[in-house]
């Protein structure tokens, strides 16, 4: 499957989502991350007009629980978040930020990743840890 069908496939799970709600979309995979956007609207402030943290980190739980997936056997494993750390360190009024979720730890029964959200900038917004649980889908 190339780059163009993977992403096509993640977007389509998403309608009906937190994900829709809030525009995530994934925008690049490959060997070793994957990266989704979503906007910076008053869809996602909180009351002071900046990016709501957990916007941030609903934005971090996605493209980390989502990049589980790549290394599972999806017919019989199912991918579900158990923690994430998440800090933020620059503020967000407008524009588009990016979250790239990159593995450090791929266990039989745990992954860890990081995610970093940075805008259009480069400019690091927050940074995540996911730790995601890989469970059989009979249990």
């Amino acid at each position: 499957m190339d780059k163009n069908q993977i992403l096509k496939r993640f977007n389509d799970r998403c309608q009906n989502t937190l994900m829709e709600t809030l525009d995530i979309e994934y925008v690049d995979v490959g060997e070793d991350f994957l990266t989704a956007k979503m906007p910076v609207t008053s869809k996602v402030h909180q009351p002071y007009g900046q990016l709501h943290g957990g916007a941030s980190a609903a934005l971090a739980e996605t493209v980390g629980s989502a990049a589980s997936h790549f290394f599972i056997d999806g017919k019989n494993q199912l991918v579900n978040g158990i923690e994430l750390t998440i800090n933020h360190v620059r503020s967000k009024r407008e524009g588009v930020v990016y979250a790239t979720a990159r593995n450090i730890h791929m266990g039989k029964s745990t992954h860890l990743w990081e995610v970093r959200i940075v805008d259009e900038k480069d400019n690091l917004i927050s940074i995540c840890k996911m730790t995601n649980i890989i469970l059989d889908k009979n249990r």
